[in-house]
């Protein structure tokens, strides 16, 4: 049980709206929320929250196969996983053989669960017919995931959507595939290639992927609270959630999703100190990890959405000091704002 659950009296078990303990292939989950890959956003720093917090699982940012079998730096620092457990590493690309090796490749650093991206709409991942691109081959996408199985002894997922659009929605038949060439689990969007993020995530249509396969399916898109957690559960009859977007500036809110699914009742909210606390850290651990410029450029959307969740609940900067947080070139100048950040929210004192 991790730290926090421990401080808040949580138990797994009782009142549990999420069924029996998740297993995928060899990996046992403790907890049915997970944090979404997403480019830019799900770095170790954040990783390491989401996970101490309470997310049973927290993907990498996709690591492009041809730039990871390159030695490229970037693709590296995406999948480090120390101080992560279960490490999880989102993989794409659309050549079989330069995936297969990508992935013994992760698997030799450390990763305990490898995901396939077949789900991302950019442009640019689309255009070289990867990521959500392989929906309209699923010739090619069963050759790349047999590739890959076949590569590595760890668990391997692959992430969807719904399809690439309305006359081709084609998850159910893709996630039977994946399962006969040996994918543990499956995650899909409930929306469409066509889609982006626009209009509403479709929580029954996951419904069709569930009964098309005995491996786990997990629901995504549009989940931004335990209540909608709940109710993605109840019309997809997934057997876990994963949260991307609303996890930004708020990395415990997997883990208060978990709380929710594996207790049925909500938990407390951190305290201000521990907020105050997470973010510090993140920023800190960015900075070891990118330097000192490239650190701050990379921290700025996640010191935008710290300050405005704080504002959300009471607490937040003015106006010109929210600027210099998210601009300034400064690191001490960053975290003494950091410092400030939570001063003015109910439970600053107590904290």
């Amino acid at each position: 049980m991790n730290n926090f659950a421990q401080q808040t009296g949580s138990r797994p078990g009782a009142g549990s709206l999420c069924g029996d303990a998740l297993r995928i292939g060899s990996l046992a989950i403790d907890a049915p929320a997970f944090l979404a890959p997403m480019a830019g956003v799900t770095d170790l720093a954040m990783r390491r929250l989401a996970r101490r917090f309470g997310a049973g699982l927290a993907f990498s940012e996709m690591v492009a196969s041809s730039d990871f079998a390159k030695g490229g730096r970037e693709s590296l620092v995406r999948a480090m996983g120390e101080g992560v457990s279960p490490h999880a590493v989102q993989i794409a690309g659309r050549d079989p053989e330069s995936l297969a090796e990508t992935a013994r490749l992760v698997e030799d650093a450390g990763a305990d669960l490898i995901d396939i991206n077949m789900g991302c709409p950019a442009k640019r991942v689309v255009g070289g017919a990867a990521g959500s691109a392989l929906m309209r081959d699923p010739d090619l996408a069963s050759r790349l995931i047999a590739a890959v199985t076949g590569a590595v002894k760890v668990p391997v997922s692959v992430k969807m959507r719904l399809g690439w659009d309305d006359a081709s929605r084609n998850a159910p038949d893709i996630a039977r595939r994946a399962e006969a060439e040996g994918v543990a689990m499956v995650t899909v969007h409930g929306r469409t290639r066509s889609q982006f993020y626009q209009g509403s995530a479709d929580w029954r249509a996951i419904r069709e992927v569930c009964e098309a396969v005995t491996i786990p399916v997990v629901a995504n898109g549009d989940c931004r609270s335990p209540q909608d957690a709940r109710d993605m559960l109840a019309h997809s009859g997934a057997r876990a959630v994963m949260v991307g977007r609303a996890a930004l500036g708020r990395p415990w809110i997997v883990g208060d999703i978990a709380c929710f699914l594996r207790d049925g009742r909500e938990r407390p909210s951190p305290s201000g100190q521990a907020r105050r606390d997470a973010a510090r850290e993140h920023l800190a651990t960015l900075l070891d990890l990118l330097g000192p410029v490239q650190g701050l450029r990379h921290a700025r959307k996640h010191l935008a959405a710290y300050a405005d969740v704080a504002a959300e609940q009471g607490g937040g900067l003015d106006p010109a000091s929210r600027r210099r947080l998210v601009e300034s070139g400064d690191a001490g100048e960053v975290f003494a704002l950091l410092g400030l950040l939570y001063d003015r929210e109910p439970d600053a004192e107590a904290a």
